[in-house]
């Protein structure tokens, strides 16, 4: 495969796959293996070893994707006992969805950019702790189509998931995040709006007034669904605090949760309004008839900052849905996101409305944004 048939003037450190000059990915992250405490060590400290006889007078850098609530990583604690080597702790997941904010995708495109540019012997390592394969492969190939080396989001993808076994994927089964992962990697490829990167504007905050579902899967009995919608991002209103949270539910938005008969599963609307800005992941889930056991139907991470016309319309092939039940989704499945502007009150909708992918609403249509961040810190 052509990413690792490049050639280079010398082979890379045992331990380590190179993916660009001077980047390299710990090959532990494309191994079902897991090693113990005392291996580990060995392990990493047998790269560092190696790297400074092969780049005596480098410094590195190592992005490292593990569980947000743990305050130290055990790659962390063992490389930073090296002078050189600089550790950044990302996180491997948003709101459930193995995916970062787009402020720290930009933040690790701009890092890398620098960090390589600085001096010719900076180094790049990637890793990512056990389950965190797939927001790993995003952000590579992420970095390939940035630096222009790789063209076209699901080839890029692709070829990263290449270098692993696909037993890996399946290490933590769930929703296949693979639509979420081309919609954040085309805002990376459609990167040159202003001044070459893409920040959304503070005018990207929306107000989110209901999702419309057309023909939906129905349970696996066949009895018809019990929908619940749930939003999750940001605060709006706290700009200053960067945890994503459960901004609604459907359930508390009309209090009952409705069952839906099989013929209702045709058109369903779902009221919801809240404010959203940023990074912003949409979740559907079927309710048991008892209320205490939930089914994941969908899911969807976007950003407000490139939703144009208030309005965003997703296909089958737009959300994320378990591997194994594309099947059940019927092709004519749709979910239609509206937004409305904060003095305007959406027209209703029926069951007759046109939602089609014409004019002003065609599907997944990018616009120009200002970007105006003033910070590039990690939140």
């Amino acid at each position: 495969m052509a990413l690792c048939r490049r050639l280079f003037h010398r082979n890379p450190p045992d331990g380590l796959l190179e993916i660009s000059d001077r980047v390299f990915v710990f090959n532990s992250c494309l191994s079902t293996n897991v090693m113990k405490n005392d291996e580990y060590k060995l392990y990493l400290n047998n790269i560092v070893a190696q790297l400074h006889d092969q780049f005596p007078d480098a410094s590195y850098t190592v992005f490292n994707f593990h569980e947000r609530d743990q305050r130290l990583s055990q790659l962390s604690d063992i490389l930073t006992q090296h002078d050189d080597v600089m550790v950044l702790d990302y996180p491997r997941q948003y709101a459930g969805c193995p995916l970062l904010p787009l402020k720290k995708i930009r933040h690790f495109l701009r890092f890398s950019e620098s960090w390589l540019s600085m001096e010719q012997q900076s180094v790049l390592l990637m890793h990512c702790e056990r389950g965190g394969w797939h927001v790993l492969a995003f952000m590579l190939a992420g970095f390939l189509l940035h630096r222009g080396q790789y063209t076209g989001e699901l080839k890029t993808l692709e070829a990263i998931y290449k270098l692993a076994p696909n037993e890996l994927l399946c290490v933590f089964p769930g929703l296949n995040s693979l639509p979420s992962h081309l919609r954040y990697l085309r805002y990376v490829s459609r990167r040159n709006f202003v001044g070459g990167y893409w920040t959304p504007s503070a005018s990207s905050s929306l107000d989110l007034d209901c999702l419309v579902l057309r023909a939906l899967p129905v349970c696996e009995r066949g009895e018809g669904c019990r929908t619940v919608v749930r939003v999750y991002g940001k605060d709006p209103s706290k700009p200053g605090n960067g945890m994503c949270k459960l901004l609604c539910s459907s359930w508390k938005t009309e209090r009952l949760v409705r069952q839906y008969a099989q013929e209702e599963c045709v058109f369903v609307k779902v009221d919801l309004r809240c404010r959203v800005q940023g990074d912003i992941v949409i979740e559907c889930v079927y309710l048991d008839e008892e209320l205490l056991n939930e089914q994941m139907i969908f899911r969807v991470m976007f950003h407000t900052g490139f939703v144009r016309e208030n309005i965003l319309i997703l296909k089958r092939d737009d959300v994320d849905i378990l591997s194994d039940a594309r099947d059940r989704f019927p092709r004519e499945f749709k979910a239609v996101v509206l937004f409305a502007n904060a003095n305007t009150v959406p027209p209703p909708l029926t069951s007759g409305d046109d939602l089609n992918e014409s004019g002003s609403a065609r599907h997944e249509e990018f616009h120009e944004v200002e970007e105006n961040f003033a910070e590039d810190a990690l939140e």
